[in-house]
């Protein structure tokens, strides 16, 4: 396992000083935010990529995936995470995801990312079944899918709490029924936990999909919000022991994008207690 911190808690901080300050904690590598204020793909030129790759090699960072999921810079009032979904009733607005995601694959290619992860498939419309509902994830994600087999870069779902894909049961639903193998899982640990499904118990049945892990710890009255590992009720011991005992030998990044006035504190924090339950960096 190795180990990495997003750039989504340092929204105060430009790309290049987020590479520095993360590497500057001891990370060796580091999730990259595809959305204001770091690498908006849709305006990221060329040259800009080539900057921050460079940015990237001078601090002796890799980037450990690309976060593709969130979307401040469409700043839609309702959740700026969320929306646009992949299944809006508008379908010029959920157009907006499809093709994000496909230059977020292309942005992973590019900086050597081996995956990016999206949203999975965005809250229920009043009135709208999980049938239609999925339908219509389906049909959306299909054409980005082609674009992460044709690129070679994982395209993975995160299940979210209250959103379509919010339980492991309902992501192995929908991957068997696209079964591509450059479809995957980012397992959230944090999120696993909100919906009742102790991350630690699913490790194992979910290490033939897992691509990437993101870690933060949850309050234990199991409310969606990110604390720093080893300050909630998650037992990050049993999880981290899992998660090797699967024989994964890829990234997990802590995602800590609540704490935007103090991420070096918060990153140093989570980064002195994982190393002490022992997780090798």
């Amino acid at each position: 396992m190795k180990l990495a911190f997003s750039s989504n808690a340092y929204l105060n901080y430009s790309i290049e000083e987020t590479i520095a300050r993360i590497a500057a904690l001891g990370y060796c590598g580091m999730e990259l935010l595809a959305d204001v204020p770091h690498a908006w793909p849709a305006g990221l030129l060329p040259q800009r990529r080539r900057e921050i790759r460079a940015c990237l090699d001078q601090h002796g960072m890799t980037i450990s995936n690309i976060n593709g999921f969130m979307m401040n810079a469409v700043a839609d009032p309702r959740q700026p995470y969320w929306h646009p979904s992949w299944i809006e009733p508008d379908r010029h607005y959920r157009a907006i995801r499809r093709e994000h995601t496909k230059r977020a694959l292309q942005l992973a290619k590019d900086l050597g990312s081996p995956s990016i992860q999206t949203e999975p498939g965005g809250p229920l419309e009043e009135g709208q079944s999980r049938q239609a509902a999925a339908q219509i994830f389906y049909d959306e994600i299909m054409p980005c899918v082609e674009v992460a087999e044709k690129l070679e870069v994982f395209l993975l779902i995160e299940p979210e709490p209250g959103l379509l894909i919010e339980r492991f049961e309902h992501y192995l639903e929908f991957a068997d029924r696209i079964n591509s193998p450059w479809l995957g899982l980012n397992f959230d640990v944090g999120h696993a936990y909100c919906v009742g499904e102790d991350p630690q118990h699913w490790i194992a049945q979910m290490a033939p999909h897992t691509k990437h892990y993101h870690l933060e710890d949850i309050p234990p009255s199991r409310e969606h919000r990110h604390m720093i590992p080893g300050t909630g009720a998650i037992d990050f011991a049993a999880v981290l022991r899992e998660i090797a005992l699967t024989g994964y030998r890829g990234w997990v990044t802590v995602e800590l994008y609540p704490y935007i006035e103090n991420p070096d504190e918060a990153g140093r924090e989570a980064k002195q207690y994982i190393e002490k339950i022992g997780l090798a960096t």
